[in-house]
This record gives structure tokens, C-alpha cells and sequence, in this order.
């Protein structure tokens, strides 16, 4: 099997867990989503760190944290946590379409950060599917009668988590670490403050199959991250980019064909919107890669 097959198969792996994982937390309903969140952060770290002591760089962990790159981590941490924590009160409070609406909105959030952080070119197209992804925003706002606050969180705070890891020095699986370490002392005074009764909570150790699932959910984080890291050294960008739709589309389909959750005539048009807008930015990156290949010569 070639390196490039390879890449395709880890990178499908990664977004159909992803895509999939709406399931895995619907069914930890009965488990306060920051219960859930401390074990997804402790039991990736912990598969993490045996990871990256098996490739001899478990020594990049402490430099990020001991550098100049300290405040980056922290904000990088902050972001990750506050996404992975609204992603899975959304699952549990019946509003995955809103979760995959923000994933589906996540490509165009980067391309304007880019533009206003990085100083990146937009292309007129790529601005033109923004504007349209700001119209969904807003005629879902105008026909429900109150912003869809998720989507826009979802996709503002993993917006701005990538937008710093470009900055971060280390690997992805180290760099994911450390904010794993930083994460670790307020995940483990959360599970003690529940065990001890001062919060709801204190799940893990009362039933065989919940106990799995809490720790179980390190690994569906931290596989397909490794996934997705080998991965994103073996497609191309433009594979890359187009494969990233398959973990929203699966969330939309959970949550419209598995979960029921309501799906109004604005509804149907704000998605329509976002997904011509994620067809037209999709078409302009094609072109644009098409040109840039022609332009390098060999």
C-alpha cells in the first residue's frame, strides 16, 4: 500500500470518529459533560504521553511548557477545553445540528482568520462564500429568533485553537500533550470535588459500562488526532481539506436521522446556504491548487 492510500485510509479513520462520536456522547447523557471532559482530557493524556515516551520525545512536553510558548499553550488550552466542553453539553442537550453546523462553518471562520491574523490573500470567490456563511448565520438568527451561539462558539474557539497551533513549536501530539498537562490538576480537582460529593458527578467507578466509556473516550480522542497528524503528512491539501467535510456531514446526519432534532424550513435554508458556500470555497481551493501546480515547474 502506497504512503498516499495510507494517509487517505488514517485520515478517513479520524473524521468517521469523529463524525461518529455524537453517539458516544449521547449515550453519557446521565454523566455531567464536565465529568466527561475531565476523563477525555486525563485518558488522552495519558495515551499521549506513552506515545510520545515510545518515540523518545516526551522531552518536547516540558520545553513547551517552560519556553517562551507558555501563554500560547495556556490560550491554546483554553480554547480546546471550552470547545471539546460545549461540543459535548450540545450532544447531551439535543443540539447536534448546531454542533455540525459549526464544523461545517469552521473552514470559512479559518480562511477569515487567516486573512485578519496571518495577513493570508483571500481570494474573491473564498470572500464571497464567507459572506455567505455570515447570511446563514443570520437568517437562522432572523427565523428561529435567537443566534445559533453554538455553532458560532464551536467554530470561533477551534478557529482560534488552529490559528495558535500554527505558532506553537513541537509536534501536534506534543504540543496537544502539553495542553493536556496544563489541563490534568483542574480535570482531577473536578473528579475529586465529585467524588467527594461538593459537585454532580462522581460517575466513574459506579457501573462497569459507564466506567469503560469515560475511559475509553481518551482513546477516541487521541487515536484519530494521530490519525489525522500521520495523515496530514501523506494526502495532499486539497484531499485534506475535502475530506474534513465528512466529519459534519456525519454529525448532521446523527443528529437529523438518529437523534430527530427538529429540522425547520430555516434550518434547511441556513445549511443549504453554508453548504453552497463550502461548494464555492471547495471549487475556488481546487482552482487554485490546479494553478499553483502548473506554476511550479518539474
Amino acid at each position: 500500500m502506497t504512503e498516499a492510500k495510507k494517509g487517505i485510509l488514517a485520515l478517513l479513520g479520524a473524521c468517521t470518529i469523529w463524525g461518529l462520536s455524537p453517539l458516544y456522547y449521547k449515550a453519557l447523557s446521565d454523566v455531567p459533560p464536565p465529568e466527561v471532559l475531565a476523563h477525555r482530557s486525563l485518558w488522552s493524556l495519558v495515551i499521549f504521553a506513552v506515545v510520545l515516551q515510545g518515540q523518545g520525545r516526551l522531552a518536547e512536553v516540558p520545553r513547551l511548557l517552560a519556553g517562551p510558548s507558555l501563554a500560547k499553550v495556556l490560550l491554546a488550552t483554553a480554547m480546546i477545553s471550552l470547545n471539546w466542553y460545549i461540543y459535548i453539553q450540545a450532544i447531551q442537550d439535543g443540539h447536534g445540528l448546531q454542533s455540525s453546523l459549526g464544523y461545517y462553518i469552521f473552514p470559512l471562520v479559518a480562511v477569515l482568520i487567516g486573512f485578519v491574523v496571518f495577513g493570508e490573500r483571500i481570494a474573491r470567490m473564498q470572500m464571497v462564500a464567507v459572506a455567505m456563511a455570515a447570511v446563514a448565520v443570520v437568517a437562522l438568527t432572523l427565523g428561529t429568533g435567537t443566534p445559533p451561539w453554538i455553532a458560532l462558539l464551536l467554530a470561533g474557539t477551534f478557529g482560534i485553537y488552529a490559528a495558535l497551533k500554527r505558532v506553537i513549536g513541537g509536534t501536534a501530539v506534543s504540543s496537544v500533550t502539553a495542553e493536556m498537562v496544563l489541563l490534568a490538576p483542574l480535570a482531577l480537582g473536578w473528579l475529586l470535588a465529585a467524588h467527594l460529593g461538593a459537585t454532580a458527578g462522581g460517575m466513574f467507578g459506579q457501573g462497569w459500562r459507564v466506567s469503560l466509556m469515560l475511559a475509553f473516550s481518551g482513546v477516541i480522542t487521541a487515536v484519530p488526532l494521530m490519525w489525522f497528524t500521520a495523515a496530514s503528512r501523506r494526502v495532499s491539501m486539497t484531499t485534506f481539506g475535502l475530506m474534513q467535510y465528512l466529519n459534519p456531514t456525519l454529525q448532521f446526519l446523527c443528529a437529523t436521522l438518529v437523534f430527530a432534532e427538529p429540522f425547520s424550513r430555516w434550518h434547511l435554508l441556513a445549511f443549504a446556504l453554508i453548504w453552497a458556500a463550502l461548494g464555492l470555497y471547495t471549487l475556488e481551493t481546487l482552482r487554485i491548487d490546479r494553478r499553483n501546480r502548473v506554476m511550479v515547474p518539474g
